[in-house]
């Protein structure tokens, strides 16, 4: 399309769309054509309509334009969408004598991405007049030279192309010189002068001639140089070149000073007619400064670097003359060899700073743009990035390279990247260049928490106070920030129909179980629960751990002593025979710990024994046996205490006291009590209340008893039964007790059992128990085998209806003893 004045121009607006969908990715192409020196701001197309876009979607997708050059030509309108000149475009600076002049860039577009080269045509304008390379040519001419001879002048120059360059020569009309036109292989004409008729030096010896150079534009331009024509006796030779063109080719890296072309030129005449000297005639503006020529040898150096990139070619016109003033030309072109001096240039596009680490392989990172200065296979790139990297470089036009991921990424193995690109020619020696970016991977929320252990055994002694912490559980998720974020709780339990709320809570921030009550070891020895611990991610994750609670005992129970039974405060007697020996089992303390280990190890120790050698205590078994034999003197009663101890720290212990009793019968522990009343102490009142109702009994015996004689007395046709009837007299008697027990004497004229049952709880005193073969039923046993008396079966029945259950406070022995 053309463009004037910042409008599209009509025939030349072609939209090449080079579509391809590799990589869900469009590259296409616009080419535009402008003419040049167009003022700032002009518009040339709009890019948008060109390209079927809506403007307002140029903002919103991020719509720019990558210049391939160091300036910036053109600039899009993001909100039109017009293509817009925002620098002097000078054709001739940008392509010299090319016929074809591009600027070419990118435009890209994002959400998705797309690529678009844009071709924008530099047109020539007709902005330059031609010019001569000096203002005035010195010309000299033989007087002897024929008409039709032809001189060579230098051709002007006009830095626009085609029909806006160099068209057509005049001179000023006279009648000796006409001029002339030679068309070079290039295309070029070159003026010269024909000479028309012969000259006379003695009449006319200078000419002054006025050259115009017109170019084609319109309106066409011109230039100006004057011609003077010196005329000269005869020199009828001219210098002549080896060769009339020469061709030169010249690397780029040749240093300066080297000589570039050695030239020769040779005249036929002699003397100073033969003397030739060489000059430039016709070289550009920058061949003037890179180039010198030796007027003497005609050897031409380089006097500063050459840049292929900046001219890859150079033309120029020598000139030999010698003395006489006779000259010839030669054509001269040093083609500049691009050597590989240039690395790679990398630019990148579309960079994005961060990646979710749950992106799937493919996911475009960044656009790179490479590109190389110079030419042919050195300025062929290739980009490389590391293969350890999960990424990969994928072409997707020319000199654009994808960045894009190859697997997938894990934040947690790798949080950021270094991604070192590397981009080399393929020049000899090869050149490269590296670019490097960090590329940040954004957390997603892939990991649960993790506990420090599978499962948890927390020991917490009994006892705890309420309240206080026992334990902290601890759980770590790979994640970052919310996602890392860890709240704990206890999953919902009950233990023995109890919740597990009501033992344990945990603080959901840290993770610290607390005890919601004092633990008892003997009540509750351990309990397990489940904790979860849960991020605070979207969706968030969790995992469970079993948690087990084990309580500690602590020695905080005595020994308690299960016989002799201390549930009542009654004093306990054990019966010794004085027949026992050493090592006679007299009884045996029983005690258990509610506590466990070390504080349930039991030893058992006299705290009180008046005759340390007559018992001794089993330790570990609480065994308590004679540690000697008996003696008559022994006392009858010897009241212990036994301690029960165990192995806890602070060690606690319990104390039973047992009355020890060396007696063959109970006849005799009752003078003996009589002498040693001190011996046994009343505990408590219900001693004394015990006491009283023994006497009551046997009272209330007493009177049964002589009633039932009186009633049978009466009935009695003898007055004196009692004493004639031997069967049925019945002798006076009296029943009481010893002092201690109550205030009458008993002198026990029977004969009792005293039953003592292996529960000391249960401890009693026999019945009256009749003699043998004697009726049972009315017969009461004296204690004297020699004396029976006979009771009538009423009294008989009478007796055995009352008899008497006495407990004693002091009777504790699951022994039988017969007294």
């Amino acid at each position: 399309m053309q463009c004037n004045g910042g409008r599209k121009t009509m025939t030349t607006q072609v939209l090449y769309f080079l579509i391809y969908f590799t990589f869900e990715y469009i590259s296409a192409q616009l080419h535009y054509s402008v003419p040049e020196e167009l003022k700032k701001g002009s518009a040339i197309g709009n890019i948008a309509k060109d390209l079927g876009l809506h403007a307002k979607e140029l903002s919103l997708r991020n719509f720019h334009i990558v210049s391939r050059g160091k300036t910036q030509y053109f600039e899009v309108n993001p909100e039109t969408g017009e293509l817009h000149v925002t620098d002097r475009i000078d054709r001739e600076g940008l392509c010299g004598t090319k016929q074809n002049c591009f600027i070419s860039f990118e435009a890209v577009i994002e959400n998705p991405l797309h690529l678009y080269t844009v071709k924008v045509e530099i047109q020539d304008v007709n902005d330059n007049a031609p010019s001569f390379s000096k203002d005035i040519f010195d010309i000299v001419i033989s007087e002897s030279s024929l008409p039709g001879v032809h001189l060579a002048l230098e051709h002007a120059q006009d830095p626009d192309i085609g029909t806006n360059s160099v068209h057509r020569y005049t001179i000023e009309d006279n009648m000796f010189f006409s001029l002339g036109e030679i068309t070079a292989s290039d295309g070029i004409k070159h003026p010269e002068l024909i000479l028309e008729k012969s000259l006379d030096r003695e009449k006319q010896n200078f000419y002054r001639l006025t050259l115009i150079a017109f170019d084609g534009g319109q309106p066409s331009k011109t230039g100006t140089a004057h011609i003077n024509v010196k005329v000269l006796d005869v020199n009828d030779n001219y210098p002549k070149f080896d060769k009339p063109v020469y061709e030169v080719y010249l690397n780029e890296n040749v240093p300066i000073g080297f000589i570039v072309q050695q030239l020769n030129a040779t005249d036929s005449d002699e003397g100073s007619n033969a003397h030739i000297t060489y000059s430039f005639t016709n070289i550009p503006e920058n061949a003037r400064d890179t180039f010198i020529i030796d007027p003497q040898n005609g050897s031409i150096k380089i006097t500063k670097d050459i840049d292929f990139e900046v001219t890859e070619e150079f033309k120029m016109t020598v000139e030999a003359k010698d003395s006489g003033g006779l000259a010839a030309q030669c054509k001269i072109s040093i083609h500049i060899i691009d050597i590989n001096d240039n690395a790679p240039e990398i630019t990148i596009t579309s960079v994005s700073t961060t990646v979710p680490e749950n992106s799937p392989p493919d996911t475009i990172i960044a656009l790179i743009n490479v590109q190389d200065l110079d030419s042919g296979e050195n300025g062929e790139v290739v980009c490389e990035i590391s293969d350890t990297l999960p990424f990969k470089l994928i072409l997707s036009s020319a000199n654009y390279y994808k960045l894009v991921t190859s697997q997938s990424i894990d934040r947690e193995r790798m949080s950021h990247y270094n991604i070192t690109i590397k981009a080399l020619d393929k020049g000899s020696p090869q050149l490269s260049t590296n670019i490097t970016f960090q590329l940040g991977i954004s957390d997603v929320n892939d990991n649960m928490p993790i506990f420090d252990q599978t499962n948890y055994i927390v020991y917490v002694q009994e006892n705890n106070p309420q309240g206080t912490s026992i334990y902290r559980i601890h759980a770590s998720d790979y994640d970052i920030n919310q996602n890392a974020k860890i709240s704990y709780s206890i999953l919902s339990n009950n233990i023995d129909n109890i919740p597990v709320s009501s033992y344990v809570s945990i603080n959901s921030v840290t993770g610290v179980l607390y005890g919601q009550r004092s633990f008892d070891y003997e009540q509750l020895r351990e309990f397990q629960f489940q904790v979860m611990a849960k991020d605070s991610g979207l969706p968030s994750l969790s995992s469970n751990v079993t948690v087990k609670i084990c309580i500690i005992d602590r020695n905080d129970n005595a020994p308690k002593i299960l016989y002799p039974s201390q549930d009542t405060e009654e004093s306990l007697f054990e019966f010794i025979p004085h027949s026992a020996e050493k090592g006679f089992l007299v009884t045996k303390v029983i005690a258990v710990d509610n506590d466990s280990g070390h504080n349930a190890w039991l030893s058992y120790h006299f705290l009180q024994n008046p005759d340390p050698s007559l018992f001794i205590i089993s330790q570990q078994t609480g065994e308590i046996k004679i540690g000697r034999d008996l003696k008559d003197m022994d006392s009858l009663s010897q009241k212990i205490v036994v301690l029960v101890k165990d192995n806890g720290q602070p060690s606690l212990s319990s104390t039973v006291t047992l009355s020890l009793v060396v007696a063959e019968s109970f006849q005799q522990v009752i003078p003996e009590i009589r002498r040693h009343p001190s011996s046994i102490e009343m505990s408590s009142n219900t001693t004394f209340y015990l006491i009283v109702s023994i006497g009551l009994i046997s009272f209330l015996f007493l009177v049964t008893v002589i009633l039932t004689v009186l009633f049978k007395c009466k009935k009695s046709s003898t007055p004196t039964s009692f004493g004639t009837y031997s069967r049925n007299v019945y002798p006076q008697f009296t029943l009481g007790c010893p002092s201690e027990i109550s205030d009458a004497s008993l002198p026990f004229p029977f004969s009792y059992d005293v039953c003592v049952t292996l529960d000391s709880k249960q401890n009693e005193i026999a019945y009256l128990k009749p003699l043998q073969n004697v009726p049972t039923d009315n017969l009461i046993d004296t204690g004297d085998s020699a004396t029976t008396i006979e009771l009538p079966k009423a009294s008989s029945q009478l007796v055995h209806l009352t008899q008497v259950r006495i407990k004693y406070q002091y009777f504790g022995h699951k022994k039988k003893k017969n007294m």
